[in-house]
Order: structure tokens, then sequence, then C-alpha cells
């Protein structure tokens, strides 16, 4: 095995203290003869969450010798909450021990700069390799191989249980629901994304009619289905007869479901079950296509517009010919309008369409704005919302009106919005100016709430999903504005100083132990670079496929994002394998900077490295 840098891994601390240890608080020690794998992670990103599920397999199939450690790591105050951190270790089903880190020192200590990042620990408390973003669960695989093989060589590997002590599990029809929708005979149908499964309640939202889905995790059609966190849900409109009545967006199953109500047979519409990864094809018959975190759907402009969050885009499955494709982004996390081809979204989570047809709107929960497509130009605007690092909870213009983590929108009758303000525990409303041009407004409808991800209108009144309260709340829309005292927040990362000027950027990757880059079809890496203000790179923006860039800062600029995204693909390097398996690694950094004459001019971004 190569040498590795023997790094002692710092302490792991963090003031909310320690999850599913049933009450025991750890330290490294504890862990002492086991191979560590710190999962730096939050709960609002769907990178975050994707590398979770990458890491099931490996937890199960290691259990004796490994430890997954989750850090947490919030980004935004809401996140800071110790109840919101175990509410979503039980909504994810995360079954290893969490470090509740609200004030990112555990962080800071590891120099972690992007959410997710992985650092594995060896048995002897040396940090030996470190991965950022998603796509290292293979390469973490073999190295957890070599360090068994090696640890138990020297006598240094010690065998035995996890600490993980199993919490108290929710009790209730509902877990953790993610969207729902009003039935033609009044009922709703609710994405029961705690317990996989659909349910159908009574006209009251409370009594149980009939579930779709036995509860357990899986992929499967007929009607004896399974799903895998499913959220979003869009009724299929009346008169078009496609054989199902609903489509679903199966999140973690990475596919849209179509559901017939008659007898509940469910059936895959688009996706393969596998995850959408750079380099996949865009576009295809839908079911050979693989797709990434579908959050929500609405029939828009003839097809089904799907709120593609794993890769921060808009798709659109076309029922008609059974094709899917990318309709509107460019997979860069960030907030820029204008032709669809050309826009940035940043996690898009829920959708909803005017009545006369002609926009698209979108809660675009990273960067805390709601966005929409018209329909006419094909253009994206946004109307509330100014990037992925200010948020808060403040009413008035909608340029100066901040939300937070939104992931629902809901049209009113007067064609206004209603924004399920996740992170706010509360529902907003955006009222769209009179005049072409003019500037919108937003006002508070209720507060109080906890964790809303979508709302249904209903006789007058607005049926709210309540998904940390596993309920659906019944809301009169009142006749004037809830008052609420402004609150305006930035991300907690503490800005990075950098010199104006020359700067060099780079990007450290190494192919993981027995793999090498894949240099067969052309360059097996990618960089793309950019900025917010745009004014902040006077030269450097866009992209190329080294990983390495010199830019040029500018003078003029006070402070700003870099705004990084890296990806780089390597194979199997064994010459005798006839057909060597492939893994793509990619990760997108904003990283926060303030210009000053003695700051840095370089600054080094881990992809992969260490091993």
């Amino acid at each position: 095995m190569a040498s590795r840098a023997r790094v002692r891994a710092p302490e792991l601390v963090g003031a909310g203290g320690w999850l599913n240890t049933g009450g025991k608080d750890l330290v490294l020690a504890d862990f002492r003869g086991k191979i560590v794998i710190a999962d730096f992670w939050t709960f609002c990103c769907v990178n975050c969450l994707h590398v979770l599920d990458e890491l099931r397999e490996l937890e199960e199939k290691h259990r004796d010798t490994v430890v997954i450690v989750g850090v947490h790591s919030p980004k935004f105050v809401h996140e800071a909450d110790h109840q919101a951190v175990v509410d979503a270790v039980s909504r994810y089903e995360v079954h290893h021990p969490v470090l509740d880190d609200p004030e990112l020192v555990t962080w800071k200590q590891y120099a972690v700069r992007a959410w997710p990042t992985l650092v594995v620990i060896d048995p002897e408390g040396y940090v030996v390799a470190q991965h950022a973003g998603e796509g290292h669960a293979h390469a973490i695989a073999r190295l957890v191989e070599e360090l068994e093989a090696e640890h138990e060589a020297k006598g240094t590997l010690r065998r035995g249980d996890s600490p993980y002590v199993a919490p108290e599990p929710v009790a209730g029809d509902l877990k953790f629901p993610g969207k729902a929708v009003r039935l033609p005979n009044g009922n709703f149908l609710v994405a029961d994304s705690g317990h996989h499964s659909l349910v159908e309640l009574a006209e009251d939202g409370e009594r149980v009619v009939r579930r779709i889905g036995d509860g357990e995790r899986g992929l499967v059609d007929g009607t004896s289905p399974r799903f895998s966190e499913p959220q979003g849900l869009a009724l299929v409109p009346a008169g078009l007869d496609l054989g199902y009545d609903v489509v679903v967006a199966d999140t973690v199953n990475h596919a849209l479901r179509g559901v017939r109500l008659s007898d509940g047979e469910v059936r895959t519409l688009a996706g393969t079950g596998k995850q959408w990864w750079q380099g996949s094809a865009t576009g295809g018959p839908a079911r050979e296509v693989d797709l990434s975190s579908p959050w929500d759907v609405a029939f828009f402009d003839g097809r089904v517009w799907i709120a593609m969050a794993g890769v921060h885009q808009l798709w659109a499955f076309d029922p008609a010919d059974g094709t899917v494709g990318v309709a509107a982004g460019t997979t860069n996390e960030g907030l820029v309008d204008g032709p669809v081809a050309e826009a940035w979204f940043a996690q898009p989570s829920g959708l909803a369409v005017s009545a006369d047809g002609g926009k698209l709107w979108v809660a675009d929960s990273e960067t805390s704005a709601v966005r929409w497509v018209s329909r006419e130009t094909k253009t994206v605007h946004t109307a509330v919302g100014t990037g992925l690092f200010d948020f808060g909870h403040r009413d008035g213009a909608a340029g100066q009106a901040l939300l937070q983590h939104p992931l629902g929108v809901t049209v009113l009758p007067d064609g206004s919005v209603a924004i399920a303000d996740t992170y706010n525990h509360a529902l907003r409303r955006y009222v769209p100016a009179a005049e072409e041009g003019g500037e919108g407004e937003v006002t508070t409808l209720a507060t109080d709430l906890r964790e809303p991800s979508g709302a249904v209108l209903v006789d007058g009144d607005i049926v709210v999903v309540e998904s940390a309260r596993h309920r659906l709340t019944r809301l009169r829309l009142p006749e004037e504005a809830v008052q609420v005292e402004s609150v305006a927040h930035r991300t907690r990362r503490a800005a990075t100083e950098v010199a104006p000027g020359v700067f060099q950027l780079d990007v450290v990757f190494s192919a993981p132990s027995g793999q090498k880059l894949d240099e067969r079809y052309g360059p097996s890496t990618r960089l793309l670079v950019s900025s917010t203000p745009p004014e902040l790179l006077l030269s450097g923006a866009g992209a190329d496929s080294a990983l390495n860039r010199e830019l040029v800062l500018s003078e003029e600029v006070t402070e700003g994002v870099l705004h990084v995204s890296a990806m780089a693909a390597s194979c199997d390097d064994d010459p005798e394998i006839e057909y060597p398996a492939c893994h793509v690694h990619q990760q997108d950094w904003g990283v926060p900077v303030k210009l000053t004459p003695g700051g840095v001019r370089r600054l080094p971004l881990v992809l992969a490295g260490m091993e």
C-alpha cells in the first residue's frame, strides 16, 4: 500500500452534542481501532443526501470495521437548530452516530470547504484521505479494504459493533410527508416520504383511506409497488387519457412513476433507477435516461416539467412520445436569469403553473428564491431572492424581501403565489406588480408551521403539508398579512481573504488507488469558474479541461463569491479487466472571498487527495 501523509485527526467537537448514540458523548479515542469515515453534511444539500445513499452499502458491508460519523455542519440558520437536526437524521434514515456542530468548530478544524466532504481516518487516528463531492464511494470502499488488511496485519484493527443506537421511531400515519394534491373525489393524495409510499386521506385530511406502497424502499411496479422517498405529485389533466392519473417524483429512486387510482397500479415512466452524472445522456427514451433527485412535477406547456434538484435543472417528460430531456438550466448551481438554456438554478424543489398556463413558478431552494419560466419567451426570471448566500425572513418589496430555503409554491385564485417558506416555518405570499416591469411584494400569511413543504387550495382555504409535524394543516387564507420582525442572514462560512490581481486556483485530484484518469475519449477532467458579482473576475472565467487556472481578481470589488465546479472521471487500472468500471467525481464550491492586499494568492480545493 502506498505511503500516506501522517496527519493526526483533530478531535470531534460540536455544541449540539451527539445523536444516535443512546445519549452518550463520544470522542475520537472511542473509535480507536476502527476505520472512521467523517461525513461533513448538512440536510439542505441534495449532494449530501446523495452521499448518504452512496454510503449505505459500504456501511452495511463493513459494519464490524467501519464507523461512519456524520458531522452536521449547517449552512442555513434553521439547520443550526438541534431539533431540526434530530428531525433530519430521522427523515433520511441515518443509521450511524451524528455530531451536531452548529458553530462549525469541527468543520474548521478539518479545513473543510464544501458540502459534502468525506474524511477517512485510519484505526490509529490519522487522516489518510479527503474527498469533496459525490461519486467517491467506490474509491473509499477500496481504501477501506486496504486499511483493513494493513491494520489486521499490524494488530491495530478492532472488530465489533458500531456505537450506533437507533432512536425512537416516529409514530403516526404520516412520516415527513413531502407534497400533496387534491383528488377529483375530494380526498388528498400525499407523498408519505418517510414511509416510502403514497397515502390517500379523506376530505378531513386525517383519516387514511388507503396506502399505495408497502413502506419499504424499492423500485417495484405493479399493484404491490415500492417507492423511495417520493416527493412531488401532479394530477394528469382532465381529458388526457394516459393510462395513469398521477405522476410521482420518486426522488431517491431517481425516477418518475405513474399511478392509476382505480386499482393503485404503478408504472415507471422515466428514469433507470440510477443517478445522472456529468457525461450521461441529457435526453432520449425516458426509460433509458438517468435522472437525479426529481423533487416535484407539473404539467406545463404540454409536458410534465420536473424540478431536477440533484443537477440544478428543470427537465421535461413528454408522455406522448415517451421521451425526457433538459428543459432549462446548465447544471451550474446559482441564480442566473435569461434564456432557458443559459439560466442557473440551485436545487429547484417546487413547481406550480399559473392559471393561464403562461408561467411555471419555481421554488429554487438553495438560492432562497422564487423564479418563473415564461412559456412564450422561453426565459427564466427571478421574483424573489438574490443568490446562494443571502436569506432570512423579511417582507416588503420583492427586490429586498428574503426567504429561507423554500420547497413549495402554490398559485392562489388572485394570481399571487403562496410560498412554503420551509426553514422559516412560514407560509409567505408573493404578489406580482400590477404593471409589467414593476416590483412585486412579499407578505407573511402564517407562522408557527413546522418545515412546510407544499400546499393545496381547498374551497377558499389552504391545506399546508407540515412535513416536520407529520400532518396536513388547514388554514383560512387571512385578509391581512401577519406582521413579522425582519431578519436577514448570510451563510455562516467565514470569507477567505484573497489578494487582488493574479490569483492561482488549483483543484487537487489524484485518481484513487487502483484507478487512472479515463482519457480514452478525450479529457477526463473539467473545471468551470465564475463569480458573483461577475465583475470580481477580470479573467479566468469559463470552462476548460485543466484543473488548474490562473485568475485575475478585480481591485475594484471588495468581496464576492467564487463559483467553482470540477469533475474528474477515473477507471480501474488493471489490464486484466476487459470492461473496467469507471467512476465520476464531481463537486461544486461557492467560496466567499474578501479582497485585501495581504490576502492569499492561491486557493487549493480538494476534490480527492491524500490517498
